[in-house]
């Protein structure tokens, strides 16, 4: 119950830095105070995600982090080192140094340490790609998720999660959250999410821009268009 209570916690902190993200995010249960042996059912809202893709300092953490704590299991097979390096100011003999585990070929795309198929015979399915899956899942559950691990000595890696019940992870974050302590922590959960989300659409803020000027530019064409109508018009009646 102390873990479980540390997780709410967390969220709840969390939820303070940053205010409230919008959609349910999941339920969880706690004793009635007034009736132990009745459970209480309750609701909460994800936390809001500290994204800020033009934020390159926590994109290099967070990309430190996925690397370290994710990459274990997990692929990102739709982005390559190069890529990562380029985009967020990373030398490239860092990058090949620190940050490459499954190849020696800056160009490669991003594989998880562990064979899938033999992720298959442990776990009984591979861990999925995470390169979209704060696209699939929005950052704000993904921020949620990470931050709502609790003891459960009913389940086979001893954690259960508040946003995805029985969960098959472990909690891989662990010993990076008992070395950092929480307020640290969860600034780093908020920099791997940034990074998931930069990784899911890297173009994402040149894309606001160029729009930004498209919709600037139509709306000034649009003053010449009209004059010329009106010109072009003025004599029917």
């Amino acid at each position: 119950m102390k873990k479980f209570l540390l997780a709410i916690g967390l969220m709840l902190s969390a939820n303070v830095a940053f205010a409230s993200g919008g959609g349910g995010c999941g339920t969880y249960q706690e004793p009635d105070p007034s009736n132990p042996e009745n459970m209480l059912e309750h609701h909460y809202d994800c936390s809001k995600a500290p994204v800020d893709v033009t934020d390159k300092a926590s994109l290099q953490r967070g990309a430190a982090v996925f690397m370290s704590y994710c990459v274990g299991c997990h692929s990102a097979k739709y982005m390559r080192y190069e890529r990562m390096a380029t985009d967020l100011a990373i030398p490239p003999e860092l990058v090949q140094k620190y940050m490459m585990f499954t190849t020696n070929k800056i160009g490669d795309h991003i594989n998880a340490k562990i064979d899938p198929k033999l992720q298959k015979q442990w776990f009984g399915n591979p861990a999925p790609d995470l390169t979209m899956e704060t696209r699939l899942r929005s950052p704000d559950w993904v921020y949620s998720y990470l931050l709502t691990f609790y003891q459960d000595d009913k389940r086979p890696w001893g954690v259960n999660n508040i946003v995805f019940k029985d969960v098959a992870m472990p909690h891989v974050l662990y010993s990076m959250q008992q070395e950092l302590g929480d307020e640290e922590y969860v600034a780093r959960v908020g920099d791997l999410v940034n990074f998931m989300t930069y990784m899911a659409e890297p173009i994402q803020h040149d894309r606001k821009v160029y729009g930004f000027f498209v919709i600037l530019f139509l709306l000034i064409l649009l003053i010449p268009v009209y004059l010329l109508n009106k010109e072009y018009w003025k004599d029917v009646k």
